[in-house]
C-alpha cells in the first residue's frame, strides 16, 4: 500500500477514526485521502458540525486529505454512498488502497459477497422474495445467500454491508483501488456507550452532546478534536435538533403530491405516504412513524424525507463530477495532480467546470444552506462558496 483513502461521516470524528488512520499509516499508506459527507449524512438528517471543522479535527488527527462527498450523495442509500465515495478517491492518482471498517475483515468473502449481488440472477432472486412480502434487508440477505453461500450472514452485520457496497463499487467502476477492510473496534455501530478499547460510536457521542455538551466527549475524542469542538459550540456552531425539524416540515408542508413525486426514489405511491403523514406530523420522528411500514426500511424514508424537502431529483449526476478540497496538507496537495475529475477547494470555480457540476453544485449549496439555519447560532446562506480550505 502506497496511499490509502477513507469514506467517511466523522460525525464528529472520534478516536476510533483516528484509531483508523493511523493503522493505515502502520500498515504502510505514505499518505491518506477522506472523502467526508459535508453538510448531510446516509441517515437523513445534518450533520452536528460544520464540515469545516471535522475535515480539521481529521487533518489534526493525520489525514493528508479531506475531500467533500457533496451533499445530494452523502444522503444516498449505502449504494450510492459507497459508489459516490469510490468514484472520488478512484480519481486521485497516487491512492492505491481502499481502507473501511468492518464486522468480518476479510476481503476475499466481502468481494465474493459483492460479486453475488453484481450477477443478472441477482435482482431476479431479490424481486421474487420482496413479491413474496419480505423486508428489503432480509430478501436482499436471502437472495446474496442463494447465490453465494456465507453471504447473506455477512450481510448482516452493518459495517459488512457498507463494506460489500464498497466492493461493488470498486468492481463495477473498474477501479484500480484494492479493498483493505480492517475490524471495527470499539462500539458496534449505534451502541449505546463505549465498547472494547473504550471507543464509543458517533450515535453515542451525539446523544452525549445534546445531554451535556462537548465537554462530555472528552474520553473518546483526541485532543485536537474536543478543542475544535468546544470552539465550535461557543460560536453557537452546533446543530440545533429541532430547528432542523421544523425547517424540514415546513418545506414539506408548503408541497404539493406532484411536486413531491419528482423527489428521486419515488415509487409505488411513496409521495402519497409522504403528503398524508406530512399533514399529520408535528415532528420529524412522529413523521417517520406515520410512514412506516414492512415495504420501506426506516433508513429509507429518513433519506427520501430529506431528499424531498431538498428538492433533489433523478436529474442530479450520478456520481459526484468534481473533488472539492475542504483541507489539506501540503502532501495532501501533491496527490491531486493529474486528478481525474476537476479539483479545487472553490466551489464557485468547480460549479463553472460544466453543466454537471454546475448541478451537483447547486444541490449542495442546497443542503448546506439548511444545515446554517439550523445551527444554534444561525448561519447566513452561500458558506459553502465562500469557505476557506483548512491548511494545517
Amino acid at each position: 500500500m502506497k496511499a490509502a483513502g477513507i469514506v467517511a461521516e466523522y460525525d464528529p470524528f472520534h478516536a476510533g477514526h483516528a484509531w483508523q488512520i493511523a493503522r493505515a499509516r502502520e500498515l504502510g499508506a505514505q499518505a491518506v485521502a477522506v472523502c467526508m459527507s459535508a453538510d448531510v449524512t446516509q441517515r437523513g438528517g445534518a450533520a452536528l458540525l460544520p464540515p469545516a471543522v471535522r475535515a480539521r479535527a481529521a487533518l489534526a488527527a493525520g489525514a493528508d486529505l479531506v475531500l467533500a462527498l457533496p451533499n445530494p450523495y452523502a444522503c444516498l442509500s449505502a449504494e450510492g454512498f459507497a459508489a459516490a465515495g469510490v468514484a472520488l478517491l478512484s480519481a486521485v492518482p497516487e491512492l492505491d488502497t481502499l481502507v473501511f471498517g468492518t464486522e468480518t475483515p476479510d476481503a476475499g468473502a466481502l468481494l465474493a459477497a459483492a460479486r453475488a449481488l453484481l450477477r443478472p440472477g441477482f435482482s431476479e432472486a431479490l424481486a421474487a422474495r420482496l413479491g413474496g412480502g419480505r423486508p428489503f434487508a432480509a430478501a436482499r440477505a436471502e437472495a446474496a445467500e442463494a447465490l453465494c453461500p456465507g453471504a447473506g450472514a455477512l450481510l448482516e452485520g452493518p459495517n459488512n454491508n457498507l463494506g460489500v457496497e464498497y466492493c461493488k463499487a470498486l468492481l463495477r467502476q473498474g477501479s484500480r483501488l484494492a479493498p483493505l477492510p480492517l475490524a471495527r473496534v470499539g462500539a458496534a455501530h449505534g451502541q449505546p456507550g463505549p465498547g472494547k478499547g473504550g471507543f464509543a460510536s458517533a450515535s453515542h457521542l451525539r446523544a452525549l452532546w445534546e445531554e451535556r455538551g462537548p465537554e462530555a466527549l472528552a474520553p473518546y475524542v483526541p485532543a485536537a478534536a474536543l478543542a475544535l469542538y468546544k470552539e465550535a459550540a461557543d460560536a453557537g456552531l452546533d446543530l440545533d435538533r429541532r430547528a432542523f425539524e421544523a425547517a424540514v416540515l415546513s418545506r414539506l408542508r408548503a408541497m404539493t403530491p406532484a411536486g413531491l413525486a419528482k423527489t428521486r426514489g419515488t415509487g409505488e405511491g411513496l409521495e402519497h405516504l409522504l403528503a398524508g403523514a406530512v399533514r399529520r406530523s408535528g415532528s420529524l420522528e412522529g413523521l417517520y412513524a406515520a410512514m412506516k411500514s414492512k415495504r420501506y426500511a426506516h433508513a429509507r424514508l429518513r433519506r427520501y424525507v430529506l431528499d424531498a424537502a431538498l428538492g433533489y431529483t433523478s436529474e442530479l449526476p450520478p456520481l459526484p463530477p468534481y473533488l472539492q478540497v475542504l483541507g489539506a496538507s501540503g502532501r495532501g496537495l501533491e496527490l491531486l495532480r493529474g486528478a481525474a475529475l476537476p479539483a479545487d477547494a472553490s466551489l464557485a470555480r468547480l460549479e463553472k467546470k460544466s453543466a454537471a457540476c454546475a448541478a451537483a453544485a447547486a444541490a449542495h449549496a442546497a443542503a448546506a444552506d439548511l444545515a446554517a439555519l439550523c445551527r444554534r447560532v444561525p448561519q447566513p446562506c452561500g458558506q459553502s462558496y465562500t469557505q476557506k480550505p483548512a491548511l494545517p
